[in-house]
């Protein structure tokens, strides 16, 4: 309670780097035209380059100080899972580029898997999004949006950070654009040996070492007036010792590549817009049992995605009609061969009524050879009741399909497994001044058919559609910005009480705190800047009977930048980690590291 108290104290002085109006997101920059154009009745946190830039490459650092879910951490840059409002980890989607990147072996995305300085803007979208992204956007979707710029001219940037336990980044971006040819290119290089002591013990962390490189590209060309190609690509190879749970343990190691590729084309005929997409998306991975020995378990998939989308708009309404077919093929040690295909159609809408109201609604229907998809619905509603004061609402039904585990594992897969559902819904309110603006929203999400692996004998455990969730909450943000003179301050803090309670036994889900706090303060004058970052996560469950507890633990950094040069294109920093040398887990017998430290430069030129 000292914690929470002394930071919610902090709030008052701290706040927000990203969570802006979505205005700067140009439909002709964005492929995610959904996140566009149907969102104003949700919430949405933007997080820009700079604020990527300032935490690192992995997507999970990113986001423990920059959103509300907690991250389920085996060790610094080990396998990282999301509780996104209560939810499972495979309840969150992960949208590249406007597609779900989500595995098809597990449902689910390890966010230390992902680069996140390849992207120009990272949206958090709490809340359902299966009309628009299909399966598993129940707790809420990740946006990893790449922005396709015009009449910009050349432009590259260069970023090298070194730190403790030999830590190391590379990341280079190049792009230049005309008035018709738009191209982008990054490279990304980062690793770690990894051995960071435990705090508060003579241990250290053993058989940690990792190493990922990462290459994203993305091209557009105006055809003419009417009509824009886009071409988008992401690879990833990566390989991850896994952190021993004691000195004893076996060493274990695991590979993965994966590869994305899209191709997009858009047609702007009056009132009339037209998108077709096709890609593909490749997910590969070894597992080594043992890396002394040369054996390993293997798995691979093969994704083919087509969408066609039809929109209509004048100034007060728009509606767009989607069809979707997938082919989904997989295979490897622990599953021979399987398919599947799925086709979906669906239809959103908008309209203003008048300046203060504007209502959205949406309908989907996906058919399966391998499940059974029941009819998905959302609508929302925003009130402009007053120039300092908003409303919003909307209520949806959302869902998860059996992955490729649940339904074909060997002896274990259950073919007769229904998807997830999920009925929502939620009611938030904005004050807008002129330098800051307050957010608080409460919701209730009902999830039915979780599908849990059940034990049916002592070593024998077979997929069931036997869960039933309740999950509800608040989430409240503050946000205020300031120039004084020759200094900037921007300041936010955030606030999230998530209460998930498994039906059958009435208790909390392992894994899922009552509350999560985060802040932030940054300050600048002419050369130089600072800035402060802290997060605070409640206790959580890890057994669900509730008989063992990881404690609540706070995390904050700071760091320090110095600018150089006569544009200030070269930036120096420093940057301290974990800075009160707290011990903590996130995941039971996962300790991270204590105070680190690192620094860095960033080339603009």
């Amino acid at each position: 309670m000292k914690k929470i108290i002394l930071i919610w104290m902090l709030m008052g002085y701290c706040a927000s780097y990203g969570q802006q109006d979505t205005v700067f997101l140009r439909e002709a920059n964005l492929s995610d035209s959904y996140l566009l154009r149907y969102t104003d009745s949700r919430e949405k946190i933007i997080l820009s380059d700079s604020v990527i830039e300032r935490n690192g490459s992995l997507l999970t650092d990113l986001l423990n100080f920059n959103s509300l879910i907690y991250f389920k951490e085996n060790g610094a840059g080990m396998v990282s899972s999301p509780a996104f409002r209560g939810t499972t980890a495979s309840q969150t989607a992960v949208i590249w580029n406007g597609i779900n990147i989500n595995s098809q072996f597990n449902g689910q995305t390890d966010f230390n898997t992902i680069n996140a300085m390849a992207f120009d803007n990272i949206v958090v979208r709490p809340g359902g999004g299966s009309i628009s992204y299909g399966s598993s956007a129940i707790g809420g979707s990740i946006h990893l949006n790449n922005e396709l710029k015009f009449k910009n001219g050349f432009e590259n940037q260069l970023l090298l950070r070194y730190g403790s336990f030999a830590t190391y980044v590379g990341n280079f971006k190049s792009t230049y654009s005309d008035e018709r040819i738009s191209l982008q290119l990054n490279l990304g290089r980062t690793g770690s040996d990894n051995d960071y002591p435990f705090p508060d013990s003579d241990q250290k962390n053993l058989n940690g070492k990792y190493y990922n490189n990462s290459l994203s590209a993305a091209a557009a060309y105006k055809v003419n007036a009417k009509n824009l190609l886009k071409i988008y690509g992401n690879l990833y190879d990566g390989k991850r010792h896994f952190s021993l749970i004691s000195p004893n343990a076996i060493p274990t190691a695991y590979a993965d590549y994966n590869t994305r590729s899209l191709v997009e084309w858009n047609g702007f005929y009056g009132k009339f817009t037209s998108t077709l997409k096709a890609a593909f998306l490749n997910e590969r991975y070894r597992y080594y049992a043992h890396i002394e020995q040369p054996d390993y378990e293997t798995g691979k998939t093969g994704s083919w995605i087509a969408n066609y989308d039809l929109g209509w708009r004048n100034h007060h309404f728009m509606i767009n009609g989607l069809l979707t077919f997938s082919h989904i093929e997989a295979t490897g040690t622990n599953i021979r061969f399987a398919k599947r295909q799925t086709a979906a159609a669906g239809l959103v809408l908008k309209q203003s009524l008048g300046r203060k109201f504007l209502y959205e609604a949406g309908l989907r229907q996906e058919i399966s050879d391998a499940y059974r998809s029941p009819l998905l619905f959302s609508f929302g509603l925003k009130w402009n009741a007053a120039s300092i004061y908003h409303l919003r609402m909307n209520f949806s039904k959302n869902f998860k399909m059996p992955t490729f585990n649940d339904l074909y594992w060997p002896g274990s897969g259950n073919s007769d497994l229904q998807p997830e559902t999920s009925l929502q819904a939620e009611i938030g309110n904005q004050l807008k001044f002129q330098n800051l603006t307050f957010e608080v929203a409460g919701y209730f999400n009902a999830v039915e058919n979780l599908i849990q692996w059940i034990p049916v004998s002592a070593d024998f455990f077979k997929p069931e559609n036997v869960g039933k969730v309740h999950s509800y909450g608040l989430e409240s943000y503050i946000n205020y910005a300031k120039t004084l003179g020759k200094s900037h301050l921007e300041m936010q803090a955030s606030y999230a009480y998530t209460v998930s309670k498994d039906k059958r036994t009435d208790k909390q889900l392992i894994y899922v705190p009552f509350h999560k706090i985060t802040a932030s303060a940054a300050w600048s004058r002419e050369r130089i800047s600072a800035y402060y970052r802290i997060y605070y996560n409640g206790k959580v469950y890890t057994d669900p009977q509730h008989h063992s507890t990881l404690k609540d633990f706070t995390v904050s950094d700071l760091g320090l930048e110095y600018a150089l040069g006569k544009n200030k294109v070269y930036i120096l920093g420093f940057q301290i980690r974990n800075l009160w040398n707290e011990a903590y887990q996130n995941v039971l017998n996962r300790p991270m590291p204590g105070r680190n430290y690192n620094v860095y430069i960033n080339f603009k030129f």
